[in-house]
Formats: C-alpha cells, sequence, structure tokens
C-alpha cells in the first residue's frame, strides 16, 4: 500500500518511532506478552476450546485490577480521602461493565459444541476462582465455606483469611458514616467482621438520614450512590453468568459439582449492600 509521500509505503523511523529492540525494552517486553500469549493450552482438538480459555483469562486479568482497585478504594474510604475512593469505585464498576460485554462473546458457543470439550475441563469450575472469591470477601458477601475449595493451596488459603480478618469495603463505609457524626448501631461497628453483614434498621435509618439531606451529607451521599451503581453492575454480571450458563447447558451440574444454574440462581439472591437498596424503600 503506498503513502502521502509520492506513492512510497509510510516508514515510522522518518518520524523517530523505535525500530531496533536488541537489548531495549519493547512493547511485548514490558507486557510480558510471551508468558500472556503462551498461556492458551487447549486440552481438546475442539475449535471453541480457544475461545473457553481466553474468555476466562482475561476475566481472570479484569478481576486481578478490580481486587487492586476495590483495596485501595477500602484504604482510601477508611482514610477519609474520599474523592479518591470515587474515583477507584467508579473505575471497578466500568472493570464490570466490561465482565458483562464478555458474557455475550462466549454466548456465540452453543451446547454441542461446549460438549467437545466439556469432559476435558475435569473439575475445573469457575466457582474455584480465588479471585472471585477475594472480591466477595473484600465486598462483604463472607461465606467461609467457600474457603474449602482453595484448602490446596495453603497461600491462598492464608490470603483469603487474612482478607476474613479485615473490614470490608461496606464496613469501612459504615464506619465512615459514625466518624461523620451519623448514628450507626454499636453492634454493627462492633461485630466480627469475618462474619457476613446482616440487614440491620439502624443501618438503614443512617443512610436515611444521607439520603434525606444530600446537600448536607454530599460526600456520604455520593459515597452511596458509587456503591449502590458498582452493585448494579455486579448484579447484571451476576445475572448474565446464569443466562450464558442455562444457554450453553441447561440444568445439567457443573463441571466442579455445583448445582450449575442452580447455584448461581442462588448467588443473585445475594445482597451486598444491603440497606441501601432498602433505604429507596423508606425515604
Amino acid at each position: 500500500m503506498s503513502g502521502q509521500d509520492g506513492g512510497k509505503p509510510y516508514d515510522p523511523e522518518t518520524e523517530g518511532a523505535q525500530m531496533a529492540f536488541d537489548g531495549r525494552m519493547s512493547y511485548g517486553d514490558y507486557l510480558q506478552l510471551d508468558s500472556i500469549l503462551g498461556a492458551q493450552k487447549p486440552r481438546s482438538s475442539a475449535h471453541d476450546e480457544m475461545l473457553f480459555i481466553i474468555q476466562h483469562q482475561t476475566s481472570e486479568l479484569w478481576m486481578r485490577l478490580a481486587v487492586y482497585e476495590i483495596r485501595a478504594a477500602r484504604d482510601a474510604i477508611r482514610d477519609d480521602r474520599l474523592s479518591q475512593s470515587f474515583k477507584m469505585l467508579s473505575r471497578v464498576a466500568r472493570i464490570f461493565e466490561q465482565l458483562n460485554s464478555a458474557w455475550d462473546v462466549l454466548r456465540t458457543m452453543t451446547p454441542s459444541e461446549y460438549t467437545r470439550f466439556r469432559d476435558d475441563l475435569g473439575q475445573s469450575s469457575g466457582f474455584q476462582s480465588y479471585q472471585y472469591r477475594e472480591i466477595e470477601y473484600l465486598l462483604g458477601n463472607r461465606n467461609r465455606a467457600m474457603l474449602r475449595p482453595h484448602a490446596h493451596r495453603p497461600e491462598i488459603s492464608a490470603l483469603l483469611e487474612a482478607e476474613l480478618a479485615r473490614p470490608s469495603l461496606y464496613d469501612e463505609a459504615l464506619r465512615l458514616l459514625a466518624r461523620s457524626g451519623i448514628a450507626v448501631p454499636e453492634e454493627v461497628l462492633a461485630r466480627d467482621v469475618s462474619q457476613p453483614h446482616q440487614p440491620h434498621d439502624g443501618v438503614t435509618d443512617a443512610w436515611r438520614e444521607v439520603y434525606g439531606d444530600p446537600d448536607r451529607h454530599w460526600p456520604l451521599y455520593e459515597l452511596a450512590e458509587k456503591l449502590v451503581d458498582f452493585e448494579d453492575y455486579f448484579r447484571r454480571w451476576r445475572f448474565n453468568h446464569v443466562t450464558t450458563v442455562e444457554r450453553v447447558i441447561g440444568f445439567k451440574r457443573g463441571t466442579g459439582g455445583t448445582g450449575g444454574v442452580s447455584y448461581l440462581r442462588n448467588m443473585l439472591a445475594v445482597e451486598l449492600f444491603p440497606e441501601l437498596w432498602r433505604v429507596r424503600t423508606v425515604l
């Protein structure tokens, strides 16, 4: 293809582009693309197994970033750096928007195409994702039973146990309410943070005070909406997961032994920030 300079092909070196990388860092070096692009190891000859692998590997990469941002947002809320936390929480919501879009690609795989390699997965299953478990623990959905799939990896078990010992993102949001002069029940603030947060009318009342006078409590009001925005995207991700699985395998049991669709539907009922949804009814 000819360029605009007298029909000669465009040469980026004429504009100063680096063209020689012997002993210098290149794009591929910086991103470690050899490792990333060499990590796809299909176990069958089925054409669609590559799609399945890349779908899940890229999801894990996005979850890696989500964990990074949620941790940082929690630290920022704990330290009263709300402006920074807003940026991080907005980014996490957009990450889950990307994860939602990924289901559209996986849904191009039909049931007959999946069955050609499903047996090659063995007992591996998405519910064994330790990063997804870490996200749930960071947000406050703290089910200790879900530690068991990671018992064979002591370093991962230790990471998740350490997370259970820390206040969740929502715990830090409620502590911020209390520091800001909003009445939060003491039994909520002093609870065992390793256990799931239980909805409490007193917490709903605290958020009602914030929503009842947004101008007076604007930073807290904005935080509340950032949390709701994120959970909205998170719920959509869960719903898309359910519908994708049902579309591809129907009501078969999952490869990891779960009920498949029935297990995922139970997950739809889990609320991360329950009082932020209940407050809408009582306003």
